[in-house]
């Protein structure tokens, strides 16, 4: 016999995106793109594929949402494990990238998540990217909420003078800059990531040109070291920002620097793929 059929269904209300359901799967995956806004229809698919239940989730910019990461109540992640739960997924993984790999280790209300896997991730809360349900971008608020209260971010400088890589901005500098004139704001923003019991899978690439996600993640494995907690860091220096898993194809942004090269990114993404396999 094959595995069972996979059935794709279009989720709205307070769950939206898209649903591919295994039957039978115990598994379920919440995927979160990036400030692209993308719903990954296809990386959601490769872990159907594997065998799990995985929405690709809309949690920004849908009907009825905030059209921008702007005070994101992390409330909206919880609709969707209840959802995954409420399919008979048991084992329920979060697989963010860049942004949406943010707010994944709020641990007080990531109890019932067993693992994430956060691709290109950083160690602090940043601010907002777009204007939040009033329409206003600026002045910067947080990107996120919890019980309607919002979470520490590290501000950004307006009069940072952008760097270029291929002829894009590369945003990396920004970051770097931000961090080091605002260090109280940036002890404040600190993800939590020693507190929570899931199990923590890191992919970085060291020639990240959108900011130093490398440098995050070897942050985020030496608290949960320091912890006396664990977390697998899979990494490569010529990767950049937009790792690909198997298959995938994703073009690069026209409008900011990403870094690294075609080859360095899905090369990285292969050796990923086995380590986000083992938590399926």
């Amino acid at each position: 016999m094959g595995k069972p059929a996979i059935t794709e269904e279009t989720l709205t209300g307070s769950v939206a995106g898209t649903l591919l359901r295994r039957l039978g799967a115990t598994t379920g995956i919440v995927v979160l793109s990036g400030s692209s806004g993308r719903v990954d229809v296809a990386r959601a698919r490769l872990f159907a594929d594997a065998g799990a239940s995985a929405i690709a989730l809309r949690w920004f910019g849908g009907d009825g949402q905030t059209p921008g990461i702007c005070e994101i109540p992390i409330e909206t992640f919880f609709a969707a494990t209840d959802r995954l739960v409420g399919l008979g997924c048991r084992r329920i993984v979060y697989v963010g990238t860049s942004k949406g790999a943010e707010p994944r280790c709020w641990h007080r209300f990531m109890t019932r998540v067993s693992a994430v896997v956060a691709i290109s991730p950083t160690s602090v809360a940043w601010g907002n990217i777009g204007p939040g349900r009033d329409g206003v971008s600026w002045p910067e608020r947080s990107s996120w909420t919890i019980a309607g209260r919002p979470c520490p971010f590290v501000p950004t400088d307006p009069d940072w003078k952008a760097g270029h890589v291929d002829g894009l901005v590369s945003y990396r500098g920004l970051f770097e800059h931000c961090l080091n004139i605002f260090p109280d704001k940036a002890r404040e923003a600190v993800i939590p990531v020693e507190a929570t019991a899931a199990e923590i899978v890191l992919i970085a690439g060291g020639d990240d040109a959108l900011w130093p996600s490398l440098d995050f993640a070897e942050a985020i494995a030496r608290r949960r070291k320091d912890a006396g907690k664990s977390a697998s860091l899979v990494a490569a220096p010529d990767a950049g920002h937009r790792i690909l898993l198997p298959g995938e194809s994703t073009p690069r942004s026209t409008l900011h620097a990403h870094g690294g090269n075609d080859a360095a990114d899905a090369s990285l993404g292969r050796e990923a793929w086995e380590h986000i396999r083992d938590l399926l």
